[in-house]
C-alpha cells in the first residue's frame, strides 16, 4: 500500500455535523457520537453542529455554519442502519428519492438535490486514508461508494454544491455509522456498535483528513 502524504497542519477549525432521530428512532448514533468528540484534534479546533433530518433545511443549517465559522474541514456524520462498520463515502449524487418522509413529512421521489448541479460529486477528503485510519484505531471501516438517496446524501451532496459554487476551499466528507448498541435489542442478529468505538474511529478519521494531503493509492472498490 502506498503511504499517504502528510500536510502540514495549520491552525483551522473543524466542523462535525451530526443528525437528529429520524424513523421512530430516539437516537441517532451520529449526533451521539459528536458529543464524545475532543475540543481540539491536533491543532484544528471541533466544532459540532445538530442538523434537522429534513430535505433542504439540513443544507441551509450547514451552510450557515460554514459561512460562519469558515473551517477548514467538514466532516458530516449520519446513520446507517444495517451496516456494521464506519464506512467513509467516496461519492454523493443529485438525486432525492426518499423511502419514507423526513422529519418535516417532505418524500421526495426522484428529484435532484441541485437542479442544475452535475450528476454527483466526490467527496474532497482523503476516503481511503482516513478508512486506513479508522481500522489502524481498531475499528472496522470501509470506502462505501453509496451515501444512499434520503437524507444523509442530500445534505452531503448539497454541502458539496455549496463548496462549488462558492469557492470556498474547505475539503468535505461523509461518514456513514451502524446503529448503536441499544438500537440493536429490537432487531436482533442485526449489525450494531458502541458509542465510545465509533467517536473513536471518526477521531481516527478526523486526524487523517487533517493530516493527509494526497491520499493513498490502494485497492477498495467493490465487487457488487
Amino acid at each position: 500500500m502506498a503511504r499517504a502524504r502528510k500536510a502540514a497542519a495549520p491552525e483551522g477549525g473543524v466542523l462535525v455535523t451530526g443528525f437528529e432521530p429520524f424513523g421512530g428512532e430516539e437516537v441517532n448514533p451520529s449526533w451521539e457520537i459528536c458529543g464524545r468528540l475532543p475540543a481540539a484534534i491536533g491543532r484544528a479546533r471541533v466544532r459540532t453542529l445538530h442538523v434537522p433530518t429534513q430535505f433542504r433545511r439540513a443544507i441551509e443549517i450547514v451552510a450557515g455554519a460554514i459561512v460562519e465559522h469558515e473551517p477548514r474541514l467538514v466532516i458530516l456524520l449520519g446513520q446507517a442502519g444495517g451496516r456494521a462498520c464506519l464506512s467513509v463515502e467516496r461519492v454523493a449524487i443529485n438525486v432525492d428519492d426518499a423511502r419514507i418522509p423526513d422529519n418535516a413529512g417532505s418524500q421526495p421521489v426522484d428529484e435532484p438535490v441541485a437542479p442544475a448541479g452535475p450528476a454527483a460529486y466526490f467527496a474532497t477528503v482523503p476516503v481511503k486514508a482516513m478508512a486506513a485510519a479508522i481500522r489502524e484505531a481498531g475499528v472496522p471501516a470501509e470506502v462505501s461508494n453509496s451515501a444512499g438517496t434520503f437524507v444523509c446524501n442530500h445534505l452531503f451532496y448539497g454541502v458539496l454544491h455549496f463548496m462549488a459554487s462558492s469557492g470556498r476551499p474547505a475539503r468535505t466528507g461523509f461518514i456513514h455509522v451502524p446503529w448503536l448498541d441499544s438500537q440493536a435489542v429490537a432487531r436482533p442478529g442485526e449489525p450494531a456498535m458502541a458509542l465510545a468505538t465509533m467517536a473513536r474511529g471518526v477521531e481516527a478519521a478526523i486526524a487523517a483528513a487533517l493530516a493527509t494531503a494526497i491520499d493513498v493509492k490502494m485497492a477498495a472498490g467493490k465487487l457488487d
